[in-house]
């Protein structure tokens, strides 16, 4: 019988006890309520990139990286789209807004001209195609993205498909994310 528990022993599974340290033990996260929107969590300020300095011309220009349907990068630059909100990429939509962003980008020298504003480590600029369209009213009218009032004016309302907020909250109860 020693030579059987010597072999289990021997050959079990060893169980670890690690106590985790106190910058370990993050506190739990409460589930969303409804109309509530989910972000995830902001990187600790020693990771965070410096949002870099306005440019004097407060014009940048050059070919665009899409992040998603509201967010491009010009030049290195994080620019967000000025009045509007677009879905991020896991809520509803979001993969069809960003793609749609992409094709509307792709190829195109991007005119962006910075407000002065910074948004969540982000310049915010009104954004243009080389033949003076604005991006973002090409995302509203295409129904991917919404006209934000607060920071627009109502400046792109009048482009938005006529069920596209009934489409974003239908759609944000049955995953239980939140639009802004």
């Amino acid at each position: 019988m020693g030579i059987l528990r010597f072999f289990l022993r021997a050959f079990a599974p060893q169980r670890t006890h690690h106590r985790p340290t106190a910058q370990a033990i993050e506190p739990p996260r409460a589930a969303p309520k409804a109309g509530e929107y989910r972000r995830s969590a902001p990187l600790p300020a020693s990771r965070q990139e410096p949002i870099p300095d306005i440019p004097e011309t407060h014009v940048l220009k050059g070919r665009c990286y899409v992040i998603d349907g509201d967010t491009i990068v010009i030049q290195k630059v994080k620019i967000r789209l000025a009045g509007i909100d677009a879905p991020e990429i896991e809520d509803p939509w979001g993969q069809k807004a960003k793609w749609a962003m992409v094709g509307i980008c792709k190829g195109q020298v991007i005119t962006a001209e910075l407000t002065g504003e910074r948004s969540h480590g982000r310049l915010v600029a009104t954004c243009f195609l080389p033949d003076g369209r604005d991006i973002a009213a090409e995302l509203v009218s295409q129904g991917l993205a919404l006209d934000w009032k607060g920071f627009s004016g109502g400046k792109y309302r009048h482009l938005e498909q006529p069920d596209a907020r009934k489409k974003f909250w239908r759609m944000q109860q049955r995953q239980g994310a939140g639009f802004r």
